[in-house]
């Protein structure tokens, strides 16, 4: 199937499964509405329905909200992140999940540089963020050294040390490194200097994070699709045997792109955190890393694409946070409308075949043209 049509398919079957979660919430929010007729029952269906898909862009009055916009870009930043790093593990066939516990962790660890490392300036919050992914890089060499070299599944390693990483931090907060004066378990404060500056005043919380996720979205699509590193993870995640008997390094390209993919949610942790938080005081994993993975799906683990996808999650996010203050549907709306658009996209059976129909009409049309070539070739010969 070519290009052309490969895009359609998957614009196709993602708009679908878009589609069939929105149905299911319509569903949901009328079963859950109070009313005690079945047109008030509609009414207040339509009323949430309203919050969720243009609630986050516009106010009842018909006027553009910008706060509920840059609300919604400024909680694209972490996932972007976690994102990007599930798509670059996921490329080489690395289930990977420790974005999740990668992310707590760089944020701690920035956390840390911000409030003891007396650093000049920005020169502060760049060492943190620098620091809080290297160190979640070095995290993700346990999962990925043994896969490489023993293969013990990295999706349970990843697993298992996200709840490590999450019961260490909670141990050396409430041990060593909490602020006594204060009513909850936090590190002290940071360094004023360690702030990541707003992009906008409005109390959004949209810093030049924001700029800089954009930032690493080009990277990494140049990283994946030019270079032969990028282009070795791919083909590695494609076919590992093929690979391996072709010279590639497997065992160094399954590390690399789990020690990539820490990185990735380690400077997101570190820039969620000092752009949006005074003190570091996350009790539980964040959930940045499991909404990456929806991300990475939607984005069909092309880094280019990322945005659109944490766009697309923080924008429902947004609405449903609406829908649940105006209308009275729970918020957790948003993790049911999550899992069913990851079970319509990992079902390899769903719209198998619309797929089939595209494979035939591409084959059908290549056997044309390369029958009009010979017949133009013979021609020209006589």
């Amino acid at each position: 199937m070519n290009k052309k049509r490969s895009l359609m398919f998957t614009l196709v079957r993602g708009t679908a499964a878009i589609l069939i979660a929105l149905l299911v919430a319509t569903v949901l929010i009328f079963i859950s509405a109070e009313g005690a007729t079945f047109g008030a029952k509609i009414a207040q269906t339509g009323s949430a329905l309203r919050q969720l898909l243009i609630g986050p862009a516009f106010r009842n009055n018909g006027t553009v909200s910008v706060k509920n916009l840059t609300d919604v870009l400024a909680a694209m930043i972490p996932i972007i992140f976690t994102g990007l790093a599930t798509c670059v593990m996921f490329s080489a066939n690395q289930f990977n999940l420790g974005a999740e516990g990668g992310i707590m962790l760089g944020a701690f660890v920035s956390a840390l540089v911000a409030v003891y490392f007396p650093l000049p300036g920005a020169l502060l919050p760049i060492a943190a963020v620098l620091l809080g992914g290297i160190s979640v890089g070095i995290m993700m060499l346990i999962p990925a050294v043994l896969k490489a070299k023993l293969g013990v599944s990295e999706m349970v390693n990843s697993l298992m040390l996200n709840y490590a990483v999450m019961y260490f931090i909670k141990y050396l907060l409430n041990t060593h490194l909490a602020d006594k004066t204060k009513g909850q378990i936090m590190t002290y404060e940071f360094q004023p200097n360690a702030a990541i500056p707003q992009l906008v005043d409005n109390g959004s919380k949209l810093s030049w994070g924001f700029v800089v996720a954009l930032v690493a979205v080009v990277l990494c699509s140049l990283f994946m699709y030019r270079t032969r590193w990028g282009y070795a993870t791919r083909m590695i995640g494609i076919n590992q045997q093929f690979s391996k008997y072709s010279g590639m390094n497997v065992a160094g390209i399954i590390i690399l792109s789990q020690v990539l993919g820490g990185l990735l949610a380690g400077f997101g942790g570190g820039i969620e955190m000092l752009g949006r938080y005074t003190s570091f005081n996350w009790s539980a994993l964040p959930g940045y890393g499991w909404t990456g993975i929806t991300v990475a799906i939607l984005a069909g683990n092309n880094p280019i694409y990322v945005p659109l996808a944490a766009f697309f999650i923080s924008y429902l996010n947004k609405g449903c946070s609406l829908m649940s203050t105006y209308s009275g549907v729970p918020s957790q709306l948003i993790d049911i409308l999550q899992a069913v658009i990851f079970l319509f996209f990992a079902a390899k059976q769903f719209l198998a075949r619309y797929r089939q129909r595209l494979v035939v009409k591409s084959t059908e049309e290549e056997l044309k043209l390369a029958a009009a070539a010979a017949a133009a070739e013979e021609g020209g010969a006589k």
